[in-house]
């Protein structure tokens, strides 16, 4: 007879009805079995004493399937998908299809389909690979940096974000600093106590937030450089944007590594606040580099000792931009108006360019030549503006202030109580008619009377 193909399910009704027929398990047990009725388990019953197991083949097996599409279909579909949506999924493809050209075909048949024709891939195709890069040699020659949005301290908490520079030769924690979010004032504050601990590195190392990247390529503003690079460059210090999250893996591991042990850590300390937290930074750093940090290839130590006055530190780690000076001695900085004092010095300054040195408190410095010129703020409008553009790091710091805001301007609705929505007064003790019922001489007159009669009554 030769061989049989037969599927699962075929050979486990074989082995069902063979113990029926056997009268080793009844009729009823074999269809709970079988997800079958009892009657069809007694149609198949039947069927296999008398043709055999063989006789339990799916009648259609080798036949083509009465639900095929007609020759053509597919060389028609592949046809209008090369013309009209090569770069669509099967998905998307399918319902326009359907939609435009009356050509009804299931998404999977298409995929099928046009996986053959080699217009789509599947997933699995499309996966890229990142080769691992070997760590640098020496200590101090690239520093990664990060932030990390994540909720530190859980709910005794805000969400924060954790600014995170590690070596990328060793893998030691460098500087860790709690701020709202990321931004340049809060990568400046990092970046001076870096400085001040280790020293000048080579290179730092970062992802394309516009911190450390200017998004657009026809900026000319600051030669296309963000203030933190131009900082960096004073400092003769390079900095390098990945081109992907895997690039610099070292920190991306590492904020995972911290989002587990550091936040049980301040769970522990019972720690819910940045300023706590960053005075506890330091041991937690000195404990995770005894247990994490590697030995470099090379002993060698790239740092270069800072040699700088701190007032000149200073005037490097700020924004720094330059303003044209009108004829009323005024210019425009941050939507706000800025108006010098008239004297000797700003008098000749009408068609020049002063530069603005911004501190990270808020306070604004307008130098001529390194001359400080006194100045009045005109105009000050509101910090963030109708439709501004937020990025996505700042974005729960902003709606933080946004919510200060109308808190602080719009008082809490008050509201009613029922007795207030239907105007209700409560009765007083006073006579009155209005206040109290039971002592209104009218009443109390009428209510004589009313006792009157009902005495001449009986």
């Amino acid at each position: 007879m030769g061989l049989i193909l037969m599927s699962e399910r075929e050979l486990q009704r074989i082995e069902v009805l063979s113990k029926v027929v056997e009268r080793r398990t009844t009729m009823v047990s074999a269809a709970r079995l079988l997800g079958l009725s009892a009657r069809q388990v007694q149609r198949l019953l039947k069927t296999f004493q008398a043709e055999g197991a063989a006789a339990l083949r799916h009648k259609a097996r080798g036949r083509p399937s009465n639900h095929r599409y007609f020759a053509g279909v597919g060389e028609l579909a592949i046809q209008l998908v090369r013309e009209h949506y090569l770069d669509f999924g099967p998905t998307l493809a399918a319902e326009k299809l359907a939609a435009n050209h009356g050509l009804v075909v299931s998404r999977e048949t298409l995929r099928k389909w046009m996986a053959e024709a080699g217009i789509w891939l599947s997933r699995k195709q499309r996966r890229t690979f990142h080769q691992p890069r070997l760590r640098r040699e020496s200590y101090g020659e690239l520093v990664q940096i990060d932030g990390s949005d994540h909720r530190w301290f859980e709910e005794r908490g805000d969400p924060c974000t954790l600014l995170v520079f590690i070596d990328d030769a060793t893998g030691k924690l460098q500087q860790l600093r709690f701020v709202k979010s990321e931004s340049t004032f809060s990568y400046f504050e990092a970046l001076e106590l870096y400085l001040k601990a280790h020293g000048c590195p080579i290179a730092f190392y970062s992802d394309k937030h516009t911190v450390f990247r200017v998004a657009r390529a026809e900026a000319s503003a600051g030669r296309g450089m963000t203030q933190f690079g131009r900082a960096l460059s004073e400092l003769n210090i390079e900095i390098l944007c990945a081109n992907s999250s895997q690039a610099k893996g070292r920190v991306e591991r590492v904020n995972r590594t911290l989002q587990d042990r550091l936040v049980k850590e301040l769970r522990l300390a019972g720690i819910s606040d940045i300023d706590e937290a960053n005075a506890f930074l330091p041991a937690f750093t000195t404990s995770f580099n005894d247990k994490f940090a590697k030995i470099p290839t090379r002993p060698d130590n790239l740092h270069r000792v800072l040699n700088m006055p701190a007032d000149r530190l200073r005037d490097l780690l700020c924004k720094r931009e330059q303003r044209y000076v009108g004829q009323q001695l005024s210019f425009s900085y941050e939507r706000k108006q800025i108006m010098l004092e008239k004297n000797d010095i700003s008098c000749g300054l009408v068609g020049r360019y002063v530069d603005i040195y911004e501190f990270a408190d808020g306070r604004l410095d307008v130098r001529w030549k390194a001359c400080s010129l006194p100045y009045t703020v005109f105009d000050k409008e509101q910090r963030v503006t109708h439709a501004a553009v937020t990025e996505n790091k700042r974005l729960g710091e902003v709606l933080t202030w946004i919510k200060a805001q109308q808190d602080e301007a719009r008082p809490p609705p008050k509201i009613k109580t029922n007795s207030e929505q239907i105007a209700y007064r409560k009765r007083g003790t006073k006579p009155g008619r209005r206040t109290d019922f039971m002592n209104d001489p009218a009443v109390i007159a009428r209510r004589k009377q009313a006792l009157a009669r009902l005495d001449a009554a009986e």
